[in-house]
């Protein structure tokens, strides 16, 4: 079983900046496609960004040219750098990983609110 451990969600002000992070131990990390998803109470869950096992990245409308995804492969991360953020990104984060099978991470809570 794959664990993705995530952190650095938070509350902060509209137009600031947080970075979110997803762990892994596992060395499957190194050939996999991994994500971002958000989802907010009684929504689906939305993909936000994709990176591809070699970094190539891909963003939804919603966060283009406001959130960066990187896969850093030394350290068996995957980050979201989140700025200009705004209230409507307010919702619970995921970190997901594809190889063959899917796993996800356990959510962590972003808040942008004055």
């Amino acid at each position: 079983q794959v664990q993705l451990v995530e952190s650095g969600g938070g509350l902060v002000q509209p137009g600031g900046s947080l970075k979110l992070s997803c762990a892994t131990s596992d060395d499957i990390f190194f050939a996999s496609n991994m994500a971002w998803y958000r989802q907010a109470p009684a929504k689906q869950r939305e993909l936000v960004a994709t990176i591809t096992y070699d970094g190539q990245p891909n963003y939804s409308d919603s966060v283009k040219g406001r959130f960066t995804i990187e896969k850093a492969n030394a350290k068996k991360t995957l980050s979201l750098q989140m700025d200009d953020l705004k209230p409507e990104d307010t919702d619970v984060y995921y970190c997901n990983l594809k190889r063959i099978l899917e796993y996800w991470g356990q959510g962590i809570r972003v808040t942008v609110s004055s």
